[in-house]
């Protein structure tokens, strides 16, 4: 799933790209993706390319006011091209969900929104205002922007596991699966600790890590192309996906629990005192 410095990284290509440019058309192939229908899609088309950001995971394209806004969910993905085809494409064959024109069809550049697999999750809205997008009007403060006094408070009575708080869209924006499986190998913490239960000495590691880890994912991706994003992702993770693997901080082998159909992965030694946690598919951690 795209996380923070992912989208972060595809709002910077944008602002290089695409800003400036005009919307010649848009293809939807995949009505599903489309959770808007007022102001309709159609409006998009004709309007300058003025700005591109980000709100926690959802990325922003801003058509001289009127807002395409993107969540590519677990498989979704954003891919540019500098010579998109003409031809509009087939509904439901593929997939390609939506297709943005930044130029004449055939000849200039553009991107298309796709989506791997068969569980769907991509939506788009367009609005007037990104805070019409529920997700958006959800969300917690940005997990960039949170100070160490900031943390604490948020923290403060929360009663779930650490990697549940951690990755709270209305708790803080930004941080998924993966980058909180780095934040907490790199603090020190187990997954299992109760968020609103840290001393002030895990708090401190915590916040140091939560700076270091996404600043240091940013700085690597942003200038990426759209294309070579993931493969920069996994290339700078110690713990995540790396099951079986010796942790490059101790040498110990990562480990893994798996909750329905997600999972995390851990050091013992770095995190847990060396002991492994319990993996309990069905557990109900993460709900």
């Amino acid at each position: 799933m795209p996380e923070l410095p992912e989208v972060e990284a595809l709002a910077h290509h944008l602002r290089e790209h695409a800003v400036g440019r005009r919307v010649h058309r848009v293809d939807v192939a995949s009505l599903q993706v489309l959770k808007t229908f007022t102001p309709p899609w159609t409006e998009l088309q004709g309007r300058e390319v003025t700005g591109a950001g980000r709100f926690g995971k959802h990325l922003d394209l801003d058509c001289d006011g009127l807002h395409l806004v993107v969540h590519l969910a677990r498989a979704g993905w954003l891919r540019w091209s500098e010579h998109l085809s003409a031809a509009p494409p087939k509904p439901g064959r593929g997939p390609l969900a939506l297709r943005l024109h930044l130029g004449p069809p055939g000849e200039g550049p553009g991107f298309d929104l796709t989506e791997a697999g068969t569980k769907k999750g991509l939506a788009a809205w367009v609005v007037n205002d990104p805070a019409d997008v529920p997700g958006i009007a959800r969300l917690g403060p940005d997990a960039l922007s949170v100070t160490r006094t900031q943390l604490e408070d948020l923290f403060a009575g929360r009663t779930e596991r650490l990697k549940t708080a951690l990755t709270d869209q209305t708790l803080m924006a930004g941080v998924g699966n993966a980058y909180s499986d780095e934040i907490m190998h790199t603090a020190r913490l187990s997954p299992y600790a109760t968020a609103g239960k840290l001393p002030a000495e895990a708090l401190d590691r915590l916040h140091e890590a939560l700076v270091g880890v996404l600043n240091d994912a940013v700085a690597r991706s942003v200038g990426q192309s759209a294309a070579t994003l993931k493969g920069e992702k996994r290339s700078g993770l110690r713990v995540h996906a790396r099951t079986g693997l010796p942790c490059p901080v101790c040498g110990d082998t990562v480990r893994e629990v798996s909750f329905a159909d997600k999972a995390f992965q851990y050091c013992p030694k770095c995190q847990t005192g060396g002991k492994p946690l319990a993996d309990r598919r069905l557990s109900r951690l993460l709900k």
